[in-house]
């Protein structure tokens, strides 16, 4: 029976998701958990790779066991051996081919920065105090929804079949000197948020104008982009699925 795992991490003291040599991630931290709860060996499979430092809000994972589990009991036992900073909201059986990274029509990504410094957010927001043109910023946003080959903002040597993504959503939100950008598409590219974001901030400072930006994308070159904002203001926040409601 295969069952998908509904939680949330704070990814401070990770080296990301995915399971790595001689450091540690989320992944590996919950299959040890499931491991010994479960009195048996567990791999779990992740919807999506988050980097050192990035945080969740909203992740998946799903992993098979063939006997019938009792969700709530297993992910209170979960919750009481997992660290402080990863939480499971739910255990969901799903129907033995559900996969939570291939069956995703829609993930969901903000990234926040505060332009008054705050010791509170250091490692949840990046502070950055440089006045920046969020209506200009906007405008560059919308021009992503007309493209589809993503390269420019792709990690060099990644190993994709394809650099198209639909992007549905990109906004630009400012409260109080916090600002808080969403971006929403079907799949993304690696580093490819914190890329786009560092682009945009490059219009709000006057560095690139909106046709610059539009070349940049056209252009598909990652060194004619922008840099790469720092991991921990990053937050996954949303995957889609068919047949679950988050």
């Amino acid at each position: 029976m295969r069952y998908f795992i509904k939680l949330a991490y704070n990814g401070t003291l990770y080296h990301g998701w995915q399971l790595q040599p001689n450091a540690s991630s989320v992944q590996e931290t919950l299959n040890t958990a499931l491991s010994v709860l479960l009195n048996c060996p567990i791999s779990i499979m992740g919807a999506g790779r988050t980097d050192t430092g990035v945080h969740a809000q909203l992740m998946y994972a799903h992993f098979d066991f063939d006997k019938p589990i009792d969700s709530k009991q297993l992910a209170h036992k979960l919750n009481s051996y997992l660290p402080k900073d990863i939480a499971v909201y739910d255990i969901i059986l799903v129907h033995d081919d559900a996969h939570c990274r291939f069956d995703a029509t829609k993930r969901t990504y903000e990234y926040h920065i505060n332009q008054v410094k705050n010791p509170f957010l250091q490692d949840r927001s990046w502070y950055f105090y440089q006045k920046l043109d969020v209506a200009l910023m906007n405008e560059a946003a919308n021009i992503l929804l007309k493209h589809t080959d993503f390269q420019c903002f792709s990690k060099v040597n990644t190993d994709v079949n394809t650099f198209d993504c639909s992007i549905y959503h990109a906004q630009w939100q400012e409260e109080d000197g916090h600002l808080v950008f969403t971006i929403s598409a079907n799949r993304f590219l690696r580093n490819m948020v914190r890329s786009i974001v560092g682009t945009l901030i490059n219009v709000g400072l006057h560095k690139i104008n909106l046709d610059d930006f539009n070349t940049i994308i056209i252009n598909k070159s990652r060194d004619k982009a922008g840099f790469s904002v720092p991991a921990h203001g990053l937050y996954l926040t949303e995957i889609d699925y068919d047949y679950i409601t988050n």
